[in-house]
């Protein structure tokens, strides 16, 4: 039986490579490095981290907390290694970085049956079982052959998102639900109505606001079609009000007038637990964009599940694309892991390598796929990357909005705990049916 191949070792080609081999299956990892890097890449350990060395919250009542959780019933080769190295960060799981990187390193060199090829990958293979995890910086080369089994409409090369809420934190009396001229069902947006006063203090907030720098290597990625909100109010005081905030069509029940700005807010999911800040991709930081943003009329004690950002990022549409085992509809031999799927963050990504190992394992040996239940923090990620009704398909980081709602009504803290109870529970018990 031939191995199953994994290309790209960062978090989710490791993971899924470690859960092949502790299954006892046979595994090619390829990593370009040290033959190449990535522009952000600088060591030649795998699994290597570029940005925060956070996993953020071990705390249930998080939602990154329950994942991990998850992940550790599952025997996480990434979770185990990040508590190995791990430094003082309150609740958070963070890590020193060469420690974690080498360790992960040493563990998969040790395993007999996955063996690492130091190279860049050009082509795909056809037939046999094959686990892309290449990452947000996948190479030109290989991006290509990517599209050649995806279609060229479904690959995307930049990532341009505004921030999502959750729609339990909107004060509902400060806004008022309305389509532009009644257009669509008539009420399918949350409209945050600006004073002009509001308004002004609203675009001097963003003028003075610090930002993330744009590395070198991103630049290009930037277009006139989605300039991030802040370069917009650097145009001109008016410009917004012309632009992603412009109140034509709308009229405020309550005063019955146009407003003199408006922000609107887009419903993300089928069950209304989610809305999107239209028109407010940013390179704002988090701090600042929390700061900022509950500026907004309505949005004072705003809950954000995902915050703006403005990056280059390599991803699939998956909800075209992908069966909720991680095969490419047509083509099931091929498996997608990590952030390439269209999930964020460094415990997401390699929540995605974990399933995708799992699956390609049973797969390989004629064995069926499995899924988590959605009310599990894997099992939802899976759900929202399958099914997103977004277009086009953007990115996201696991978050309380994505789980189906409890029954009853609950909030806050209490919801939090439930949902992570609930969440732990369906896990223990779908592992337990499973086999996994």
């Amino acid at each position: 039986m031939k191995p199953i191949i994994v290309i790209g070792a960062g978090l989710a080609g490791c993971e899924a490579a470690w859960q092949i081999g502790k299954r006892g299956g046979e595994v090619i990892l390829y990593e370009m490095k040290p033959e190449i890097y990535s522009p952000a890449h600088r060591s030649p350990f795998l699994a290597e981290i570029v940005c925060s060395n956070s996993f953020k919250s071990e705390s249930i009542e998080n939602s990154p907390g329950v994942l991990k959780e998850e992940m550790g019933q599952l025997e996480s080769l990434i979770l185990k290694t990040a508590k190995e190295a791990r430094v003082p960060a309150g609740d958070s799981l963070a890590v020193d970085r060469e420690a974690f990187s080498r360790r992960i390193t040493q563990i998969l060199e040790g395993l007999e049956n996955v063996e690492i090829i130091r190279k860049e990958v050009s082509t795909l293979p056809e037939d046999e079982v094959t686990i892309l995890a290449t990452g947000p910086l996948t190479s030109e080369t290989l991006s290509k052959e990517i599209q050649k089994v995806t279609g060229n409409r479904h690959l995307f090369f930049y990532d341009a998102i505004s921030p999502i809420i959750n729609s339990d934190s909107i004060n509902l009396e400060k806004t008022f639900k309305a389509s532009r001229y009644g257009k669509g069902g008539g009420d399918d947006y949350i409209n945050c109505p600006m004073t002009e006063e509001e308004y002004y203090r609203f675009v001097d907030a963003l003028n003075h606001a610090e930002r993330m720098p744009i590395r070198k290597f991103e630049r290009r990625y930037l277009f006139e079609g989605c300039l991030p909100i802040e370069e917009m109010a650097e145009r001109g005081r008016e410009t917004l009000a012309y632009g992603p905030l412009k109140p034509v069509g709308l009229i405020d029940p309550k005063t019955g007038k146009q407003p003199f700005a408006v922000v609107q807010l887009r419903q993300e999911d089928r069950l209304e637990t989610l809305f999107n800040l239209v028109g407010f991709q940013t390179r704002l930081r988090q701090e600042e964009q929390r700061r900022i943003f509950r500026m907004i009329p309505g949005l004072e004690e705003a809950e954000f599940v995902r915050f703006g950002s403005v990056h280059r990022n390599t991803f699939i549409d998956s909800p075209r694309l992908l069966q909720e085992s991680l095969q490419l509809r047509h083509r099931p031999c091929l498996f997608f892991a990590g952030q390439i799927t269209g999930v964020e963050g460094y415990m997401e990504s390699a929540a995605m390598g974990l399933l995708s190992g799992i699956n390609a394992f049973r797969y390989r040996n004629g064995m069926p796929t499995v899924v988590p239940p959605p009310t599990t923090a894997m099992g939802a990620l899976i759900h929202y990357i399958i099914h997103s009704q977004t277009h086009p398909f953007q990115p996201m980081n696991i978050n309380f909005g994505l789980f189906p709602p409890l029954q009853g009504r609950t909030k806050g803290r209490e919801k939090r705990h439930l949902l992570g109870k609930r969440a732990l529970k369906e896990m223990e018990r779908w592992i337990r049916e499973m086999e996994v």
